[in-house]
């Protein structure tokens, strides 16, 4: 079985990312960049996954969170107010705005929040939300980091899935500690199969933070920050001179803020490194991705048992395009032997194997392997996707 403290655990699992089509090195044609990564065709579908489930859980969900999705470049006054100029320096991606000796200097976004802050008043407006609410988005952030390192642990360009959680700040305890448990629910529903939880220090904390948990990873380099939660206080909302009306009360406030914050791409490695697998079947050694059916990116792979008969071909055929219909994530193989087959897809994360065979023409029944415990079952066609879902 898989051992966290192998020391060759990040270069296979790099290894294996490239090889399948999970994440390739940026512009690697050219030599590559320091700091940023490609996703392949499964690494794309994983991160889709990952997202898909945030979004799932803690916005669709949920009936007091409101989505945005807010630009990359703002104006830099909301940087100068939140004190990201001034606090981050060089760590902010400079860029222009407009051209020639018009140009305006504005900045890459370095987190998702402010754009949900600089909307509060919008949201108000437009939905009249009573206390408390939240706003979530999934974007892009960018630090122009010094030693980008340890694959998409630490990299320049990156994505956040953030909720900006909006409370009277007397009820701030008990909302931090109801994301404090949502947010271990979430990691164990993608596969991070644990997750220690730092309170941080105030030295060390976030300059508008009053109190921050860190949940951390093992990773094979050490155990480090996956996500955070935050305490904000009503920092952001008072510096951009935004506050809240109660109706009820007659009271004009600053609301104060929880933020849980998940980081896609360490979301991404996380989930990797907990599925990695190397065990042996059928007295052979294989490696083996042990995702969650709901994350991996191939939920199934549908088979012919031989490429070379053209009923087999044909009766694969229509069953894939049946059941990508309602399961899109499925994928047609007749690369090679069956066995062969069975590897590439246990490397790559697939829970379910679907082989027609003969007996298939006749009955209607598919075998039906599972990729952990290399299990076949013989099951009707009719009865496939329950079996699958």
């Amino acid at each position: 079985m898989k051992d966290k403290k192998d020391p060759d655990l990040m270069e296979k699992i790099v290894s294996l990312c490239k090889r399948r089509g999970f994440i390739y090195p940026n512009s690697e044609i050219y030599g590559g960049l320091a700091g940023f990564w490609d996703y392949g065709p499964l690494g794309v579908e994983l991160r889709h996954n990952i997202k898909q489930h945030f979004w799932d859980k803690f916005v669709s969900g949920r009936d007091d969170i409101y989505p945005v999705s807010t630009s990359i470049i703002m104006n830099p006054k909301v940087w100068e107010a939140s004190g990201h100029v001034s606090g981050f320096g060089n760590e902010i991606f400079k860029t222009s705005v407009g051209s020639g000796e018009e140009a305006a200097t504005s900045y890459l976004r370095p987190e998702t929040a402010q754009g949900m802050f600089a909307n509060f008043k919008n949201i108000i407006d437009s939905f009249h939300p009573r206390l408390p609410f939240g706003l979530a988005q999934i974007g892009k952030a960018f630090r122009n980091e010094i030693s980008p390192r340890d694959f998409l642990f630490r990299s320049r360009e990156f994505e956040q899935m953030e909720i900006e959680y909006f409370v009277r700040e007397k009820d701030w305890e008990k909302y931090f500690s109801e994301w404090q448990e949502k947010m271990k629910e979430y990691a164990k529903e993608i596969g991070i199969n644990k997750v220690h939880e730092l309170e941080v220090p105030e030295g060390d904390r976030a300059h508008y933070s009053r109190r921050t948990i860190d949940f951390e990873f093992d990773y094979p380099f050490g155990r480090k920050e996956l996500w955070g939660l935050a305490y904000r206080t009503d920092f952001d909302l008072k510096n951009h001179g935004l506050d809240y009306f109660d109706d009820e009360s007659g009271e004009r406030f600053a609301p104060h803020v929880i933020e849980p914050t998940f980081g896609v791409d360490r979301s991404v490695l996380a989930v990797l490194l907990s599925a990695y697998t190397e065990d042996e079947l059928g007295g052979e050694p294989r490696t083996y991705l042990k995702l969650a059916k709901n994350i991996a990116p191939i939920r199934a792979a549908v088979f012919p048992l031989l490429k070379n008969k053209p009923e087999l071909v044909k009766k694969a055929r229509e069953l894939f395009l049946n059941l990508k219909s309602q399961i899109p994530n499925l994928e047609f193989d007749d690369n090679g032997n069956i066995g062969k087959r069975y590897r590439r897809q246990d490397e790559i994360g697939t829970p379910f194997c679907i082989t027609i065979d003969f007996d298939t023409l006749e009955d209607d029944t598919v075998t039906v392997r599972d990729r952990d415990s290399g299990e076949q079952k013989r099951i009707k066609i009719a009865d496939l996707k329950e079996a699958i879902v």
